[in-house]
């Protein structure tokens, strides 16, 4: 698969119905006061990086990084569409992340999911890439429902 990632603008329809997907799935397995995705708002912020990822102009997936300062960013509103889950896309969209992130000198990334069986794959995932298991960062709190990974980024390559 070719996918192509780069930076585009959250507000463009077809992204904005993949991100109120992600949304729909992130409130229907997530308490009300758990639910941690960027609103648009959020995702036009200075202070965030909004990727898409395509193959042949189709929309296939989303993700962001929002810097926190002091050489620590965080990964948000990763998704990827029905269709193209299992092809590598999200795998794809996180190492384009984990490189931006290498390419601006952050040296620590973190992330927050849910703990809920329908977070597994995205563990795995995240796990698979050196993500581990951390402390609650920035304004997430020790709860149930939130899982906090992070991992410490090597210079760029």
């Amino acid at each position: 698969m070719a996918v192509t990632i780069g930076p585009e603008d959250p507000t463009l329809p077809e992204i904005v119905d993949l991100l109120e997907a992600h949304l729909e799935f992130t409130r229907g397995a997530s308490p009300p006061d758990h639910v941690h995705a960027l609103d648009l708002d959020g995702l036009v912020h200075e202070s965030v990086s909004f990727f898409a990822g395509r193959e042949d102009g189709e929309l296939l997936g989303v993700g962001a990084l929002r810097e926190l300062g002091h050489g620590r960013a965080e990964i948000k509103s990763m998704h990827t569409t029905k269709s193209a889950r299992g092809r590598g896309v999200g795998r794809a969209m996180l190492e384009h992340l984990m490189r931006t992130a290498r390419g601006r000198n952050i040296s620590w990334l973190g992330l927050e999911t849910g703990s809920m069986d329908e977070f597994a794959p995205a563990r795995r995932l995240y796990r698979s890439a050196g993500f581990s298991d951390c402390e609650p960062f920035d304004r997430y709190t020790t709860n149930p429902f939130s899982v906090c990974m992070s991992t410490e980024l090597s210079e760029p390559e």
